[in-house]
């Protein structure tokens, strides 16, 4: 079975030569993802809050081209590059997720696109 694009007219298109989702092999793999806004196409202004929560909406938009929801995430990647917000980026992402939670790892770099402050990407199980 061939790789599936999964896309969403409601988001821009990425800023690079690749999907924001792949359905492949029983799995769904959810591109790294910043917060843009997506009626201008650009970052949202407000620091890691504002693009956390902005990340978490466009998944929201991903998730309904897909036919899934948070509640299917098994795995979970976070980029920060100030690992001292760790604990701000926590907080929105524990409203985005129940028990079961899924795994994750939190990691600092030294940048990420369009000089976004967070970047989140997803491995969704079919």
């Amino acid at each position: 079975m061939p790789n599936e694009a999964i896309i969403s007219e409601q988001l821009p298109p990425p800023v690079g030569p690749f999907s924001p989702a792949i359905r492949s092999g029983g799995f769904i793999f959810f591109s790294g993802q910043v917060g843009v806004d997506p009626t201008s196409g650009k970052l949202v202004e407000g620091g890691v809050e504002a693009e956390a929560r902005q990340i978490f909406a466009n998944l929201g938009v991903l998730f309904g081209a897909a036919g899934k929801s948070f509640a299917d995430v098994a795995r979970v990647g976070v980029f920060l590059t100030d690992i001292g917000d760790f604990a701000a980026v926590n907080a929105i992402y524990g409203a985005a997720f129940e028990q079961p939670y899924p795994a994750r790892t939190t990691v600092g770099v030294a940048a990420l696109p369009l000089g976004a402050h967070i970047e989140i990407e997803l491995l969704v199980k079919e």
